[in-house]
């Protein structure tokens, strides 16, 4: 698989990284460990060399199944983990004080059985820190080499530039896919301005552009997407003509959905970095086929025509979690 840089500092990763929250958290019940250690090793051996992780995710487990499938070829990937909850539990309020940074990121190094953070990111923009304060403190991380790259997740302008004045932000992950097309507004004009990498997380639309959901398909008790307004029975119905056009496309191109949304996003451009994340190898292996998808000038142009005259219906979050977004 080929690399790409993201951001200004060096950092380098596989076209197309892996996002690992749904094997423990979010989207149902966690795998066991086994079938994770392995889901993870396959990733590396199908040449991914970038996973996301965050203590969030569990909380906590995430990084432990990290530590333990990627131990064998630590010198050999990147990392991302995030720091942004008190206790490292999403449902508990922001924090991203000075301390707390710092806390979560010995912690870090312990779960996942490194000396480095690759790429540590703010989780949520935290209101009542300094965005000056939250860039020092990586900062200082950074000139520990306990981090080497700093990033922000959903940030929004006024964030990252604060942020990027005080230490370089390597990467914002932020969700952008075929159906949620706000970043290219404000978010990616301002990364391309200062040199910011872009990941891309649910780039496949939480699994709504494959063509495997549809507007009869039930999820776990503890899937996050029965919160979701977009993944309601009617909007789920509503959003089908994304689905089918999205078909159309991969058929002409002989690929799949989810590989033609995947490759429409490497050709934004060449600073972004899809996480798609799964628990099934077939879908792996689906996955990591998109980066040698090539989509010509035609292909776009078409692309972008089928895009315009579709309207995506329902909100991405419901309200609660949208306040936490940008800042």
């Amino acid at each position: 698989m080929q690399t790409r840089q993201l951001g200004s500092t060096g950092l380098q990763v596989s076209a197309l990284g892996m996002g690992c929250m749904g094997l423990s958290f979010g989207y149902g019940p966690a795998v066991d460990r086994a079938t994770g250690v392995q889901l993870l090793r396959a990733a590396f051996e199908r040449g991914v060399t970038f996973f996301d992780t965050a203590e969030c995710y569990g909380p906590f487990t995430n990084e432990e199944l990290l530590g333990e499938a990627l131990a064998p070829f630590r010198d050999q990937v990147i990392i991302a983990t995030k720091f942004g909850f008190e206790n490292g539990d999403s449902k508990q309020p922001l924090n991203s004080r000075p301390e707390r940074i710092r806390a979560v990121a010995e912690a870090s190094l312990k779960r996942l059985k490194t000396d480095r953070i690759d790429l540590f990111y703010q989780h949520r923009v935290d209101p009542n820190v300094p965005m000056e304060d939250v860039a020092g403190a990586v900062k200082d991380l950074i000139a520990e080499g306990k981090v080497k790259h700093f990033g922000l997740s959903e940030a929004g302008v006024g964030s990252i530039r604060r942020a990027h004045a005080v230490q370089p932000v390597a990467a914002l992950q932020s969700e952008y896919s075929m159906w949620w097309r706000e970043p290219e507004r404000e978010v990616l004009p301002t990364l391309a301005e200062l040199g910011i990498g872009l990941v891309p997380f649910s780039p496949l639309g939480k699994g709504f552009l494959t063509g495997a959901i549809t507007e009869t398909t039930t999820f776990d008790a503890s899937d996050f997407r029965n919160q979701v307004p977009r993944f309601s029975e009617d909007n789920r119905k509503a959003n089908a003509a994304l689905v089918k056009v999205l078909g159309q496309i991969a058929e002409r191109k002989q690929a799949t959905r989810a590989q033609i949304a995947l490759a429409w996003l490497l050709a934004q451009a060449p600073w972004i970095v899809p996480i798609p994340g799964t628990t099934k190898l077939h879908r792996l292996e689906e996955n990591t086929g998109a980066a040698s998808v090539v989509l010509g000038a035609d292909d776009l142009a078409a692309i972008q025509v089928a895009l315009d005259g579709i309207t995506v219906v329902g909100d991405r979050y419901p309200a609660h979690l949208q306040k936490r977004v940008g800042g």
